[in-house]
């Protein structure tokens, strides 16, 4: 999908382009404050300086689309904010006519952009809120995807590592709210997806699985609130099998935590607490999209769920 600003170019400037009602210099041109009419039927209300907007100016789109900031020779430069017609809107810097800079995206489903840009495209250091989960990616982006390292902050965990072309890849580890890390390793892994019909080819695509590797305990936890973590991981799946409870020891006191190397020796050796299955499991992740329609958040990190 192409970027939702590149359906909204402005009409080319002229001396006498369109209906206007202004200042002028002695060279006849368009110079100080005006209001023009164009031909396509969008209008434009503010400074002029030899011809060609400049300094504040308010810009209405026949679409519905309005723009109100700072204008350089002509192009929307400065700040400024543009408002689209499905509701979303941009607040921030603008240069050569394009989102650069500092700035924030309100997306029509409620979704928030805050961070830097180039070029049109998310850039830089950013953090996007999904509305409908209030999953939270703060971390690098590049030309509109995640790029580098970052977090997913999920309701009752997070996950830290590294992405590359929006998909997360190479090293990381999700921490769980119940008091443990798990340690692994993200890698892209190409599937067959058949057709509707049976005669369609299948499609090859990339998803990003999960390698579960080291594990430890963060914290100290009492058997009331491993009960209730075992429930919750029944009713909803929202805890990996693979996590380490600090807690639950012999006679049903709970567990010192321990430093990663005693928690992984001890679960390695016990085979309790680390589902061999769960290697390998695949793990879909936010897609982000190429341009300023939201990225979709598709399912939270490994077993669990949005």
């Amino acid at each position: 999908m192409s970027d939702i600003s590149e359906e909204y170019e402005e009409e080319d400037q002229g001396p006498n382009l369109g209906e206007y009602d202004g200042e002028r210099n002695d060279d006849g041109e368009r110079h100080g404050f005006g209001k023009a009419i164009l031909p396509n039927g969008d209008t434009y209300e503010g400074y002029y300086e030899h011809g060609k907007r400049f300094g504040q100016g308010t810009y209405r789109f026949k679409s519905g689309a309005r723009y109100v900031g700072e204008y350089y020779q002509g192009k929307k430069h400065g700040q400024g904010i543009f408002w689209y017609p499905d509701g979303s809107r941009y607040e921030g810097n603008w240069v050569n006519d394009q989102r650069h800079g500092s700035g924030t995206y309100f997306y029509a489903n409620n979704d928030l952009y805050e961070g830097n840009w180039l070029n049109h495209q998310r850039h830089g250091q950013g953090v996007y809120t999904y509305a409908d989960t209030g999953t939270k990616y703060k971390g690098s982006w590049e030309n509109g995807k995640r790029q580098g390292f970052g977090e997913l902050i999920h309701a009752n965990h997070s996950y830290q590592g590294n992405f590359t072309s929006d998909q997360p890849e190479g090293k990381g580890k999700y921490i769980f709210d119940i008091g443990c890390e798990q340690h692994g390793n993200y890698e892209l892994v190409e599937i067959s997806q058949g057709g509707i019909n049976e005669d369609d080819e299948p499609v090859k695509i990339v998803v990003p699985t999960w390698r579960s590797g080291k594990v430890k305990a963060r914290n100290v936890i009492n058997d009331d609130e491993v009960e209730d973590i075992l429930k919750l991981d029944s009713t909803n799946n929202s805890r990996p099998e693979s996590a380490v409870i600090a807690g639950n020891g012999e006679n049903n006191q709970p567990v010192e935590a321990k430093d990663e190397e005693t928690v992984n020796n001890e679960t390695n050796d016990d085979n309790t607490n680390i589902s061999e299955n769960q290697e390998g499991s695949v793990v879909p992740d936010v897609v982000a999209g190429e341009s300023e329609a939201p990225p979709t958040l598709a399912v939270e990190t490994p077993v669990a769920e949005t």
